[in-house]
């Protein structure tokens, strides 16, 4: 019997050490693990097809590397477009790759501006306060209203950007918010895949759903329904607090990736833009 009760203390203590181990581990990494860029060399040669221009946005402490895609639809002049559309990137490469899904914005009448965070291709620094990339992409944001109207500005948030995108959509006035792969809130995120942490210990809370509750523009969502990283539920909760009028579009079978290789997000995407 005394037997049995050390080993059930020493596999408690063992479990509880263990325990604490993972935390700290998760406490002390969660910014690589929530964040994961490429860097580009300083004089690295974007190619793209189409017209488009690099431009530098200084921000607090920072100098922030964005591309300026310019709309490519026939027939329209060369100077003018329908709009622009601030696209928010996931969380992992640099515009390196993300400038490849321009070309279906540009190809239905809009410019594109994509911005990288902080220690993502050009961009200096690194991200490390929410409030910190919040500001970062207000900036950026301010840089279009110097050349846009606001009402012709449409954001656009994919995967982790679609917290700070639905943030500069509640304290802006864009025509539309479009979010890719929503999260709820990263709170939510860690309760339905990583139960066991505290959500205490989080640095950045991304609470798209406090944000969107006081979006004025239209909101459209898409989510795959086979989406393998970012839980389909996330996006029936968030139109759950959207305007009776803002829409969530299904994509059966679409998982976290390659939405503009997904012939109904293509199709609809149109539809709303048009």
């Amino acid at each position: 019997m005394r037997l049995f009760k050390k080993i059930l203390l020493w596999t408690g203590i063992i479990t509880a050490v263990l325990y604490l181990g993972v935390c700290l581990f998760f406490y002390s990494k969660q910014d690589d693990i929530l964040f994961v860029p490429t860097k580009l060399a300083a004089d690295y040669a974007f190619t793209f097809p189409g017209t488009f221009t690099e431009r530098k946005i200084k921000t607090n402490g920072a100098t922030l590397s964005g591309l300026l895609f310019k709309s490519s639809l026939t027939g329209t002049p060369a100077d003018s477009s329908k709009g622009v559309i601030f696209y928010l990137h996931g969380n992992g490469g640099a515009l390196n790759t993300w400038g490849s899904v321009a070309s279906v914005y540009t190809g239905l009448g809009y410019d594109v501006f994509m911005l990288d965070y902080r220690g993502y291709g050009k961009s200096d620094g690194k991200i490390t306060a929410e409030q910190q990339l919040f500001d970062d992409v207000q900036i950026g944001y301010d840089s279009l209203r110097a050349l846009y109207p606001e009402n012709k500005i449409v954001i656009l948030g994919y995967s982790i950007g679609t917290c700070p995108a639905t943030m500069l959509a509640a304290l802006n006035k864009p025509r539309m918010l479009i979010l890719q792969a929503p999260y709820f809130s990263m709170v939510d995120m860690m309760k339905h895949t990583y139960a066991f942490l505290p959500t205490f210990m989080l640095h950045y809370p991304l609470k798209t759903d406090e944000y969107i509750k006081t979006v004025k523009a239209p909101v459209v969502i898409f989510h795959g329904d086979a989406d393998e990283v970012i839980y389909y539920g996330s996006s029936v909760k968030l139109h759950a607090d959207c305007k009776p009028t803002d829409q969530l579009i299904t994509l059966k079978g679409q998982g976290h990736n390659r939405f503009t290789q997904n012939p109904d997000y293509l199709a609809a995407l149109k539809k709303i833009l048009e």
